[in-house]
């Protein structure tokens, strides 16, 4: 694409044809304020990146404004910061104030410009929401009050994993992100992969295991790889005393893309059971008929050599075979074949995945 050059708060800015002024100002690490935008997406919906563009009567949305030549743009005169906050006193006018006790307190959009702005109420007084919380979904709530119909997750759903579970239902006041004919999502096609909590910026979505399990700043971030299967997804755990409570996965894993599914995000649970083997065991008694005891991975991995061993010079290499799992890495099966083949002898090594 051509390439196009343009001014934002008097510095000069090259961009690609089509990039938008909020995308094109990100990139040359000026900040535009944003609720309804996401990575490469934009609905336009909360202008609360809107922006003076000389020549232009109106503000403009800055992330569905494109870039063109010898644009003047600024981000931050007086009237921008007014229109700014107008926006943030009418999206307040309808949400709760509950931040202490709200769970995306510290990682909320919406309190987080307010904060910035200085903007600590509403002027404008009106009918508002009380919608009962739904908590039908085994993954999440859903609170619509705190709702600020952004459309972030109508984008996740539709554009990033291309389920079209949820969208925009009626008008006006009545207005609201829900699935066809406002049914629950597990009567939709929603797959519970999570993406639109992960897209949302308020508390509208929220873990079931976030909460009550500590506050944002609480939380320790550790980057790890999800263990269900080879395709190897980037995963952020947020832990807080030593347990998991909540998933996540950074925008920019190089696997993932920012996206996981309903068993990478939700499906942890298993690290905190109680049944979980947490070190080798080996069956004690005549004839290995008696009950497991804990032994050191050098014990294990010694009697497992030894017993292959054992097999192989008594009954031949081909008594013996290997499956091998979809869950694992490709370099790991690489190494179990080589191991099975090199070592065992064998070519009685077989795949869960070849059907």
């Amino acid at each position: 694409m051509a390439t196009v050059s343009f001014t934002i708060d008097g510095k000069n800015v090259m961009a690609e044809e089509g990039t938008s002024l909020l995308e094109a100002a990100k990139s040359a690490g000026i900040e535009i304020p944003h609720l309804c935008y996401m990575e490469g997406l934009a609905t336009g919906a909360c202008r609360l990146c809107v922006v003076e563009v000389e020549g232009q009567k109106n503000l403009a949305a800055s992330c569905v404004f494109p870039v063109a030549n010898k644009l003047v743009v600024k981000t931050a005169t007086e009237r921008v910061i007014r229109a700014r906050k107008n926006v943030i006193e009418l999206l307040l006018s309808d949400h709760p104030l509950d931040c202490m006790t709200c769970e995306k307190s510290g990682a909320c959009g919406l309190e987080k410009y307010a904060y910035e702005l200085g903007v600590t109420g509403s002027r404008f007084a009106g009918e508002r929401h009380h919608y009962p919380l739904d908590d039908t979904n085994p993954f999440f709530f859903r609170d619509y009050n705190k709702c600020i119909l952004c459309g972030r997750c109508v984008l996740a759903c539709n554009d990033v994993q291309f389920v079209e579970a949820i969208n925009f239902a009626h008008r006006g006041f009545g207005c609201k992100i829900a699935a066809p004919y406002d049914r629950s999502l597990k009567d939709s096609t929603c797959i519970f992969c999570g993406q639109c909590v992960a897209s949302c910026p308020t508390g509208a979505l929220v873990e079931k295991s976030r909460c009550a399990a500590g506050r944002e700043w609480d939380l320790q971030k550790v980057t790890t790889t999800c263990s269900y299967c080879g395709v190897g997804c980037t995963l952020e755990l947020s832990v807080k005393d030593g347990r998991i409570v909540k998933v996540t996965t950074p925008a920019d894993a190089v696997v993932n893309k920012g996206r996981l599914c309903v068993k990478g995000r939700f499906g942890w649970d298993y690290v905190h059971s109680p049944e979980r083997l947490t070190a080798p065991l080996i069956r004690v008694g005549e004839k290995g008929e008696g009950k497991f005891r804990e032994a050191t991975w050098d014990e294990a991995l010694d009697l497992v050599a030894r017993k292959f061993s054992e097999i192989k010079s008594e009954s031949g290499s081909d008594s013996l075979a290997c499956l091998s799992s979809a869950k694992c890495t490709n370099e790991e099966n690489y190494l179990v074949q080589k191991f099975v083949r090199a070592v065992l002898g064998t070519n009685n090594v077989d795949h869960c995945a070849r059907l």
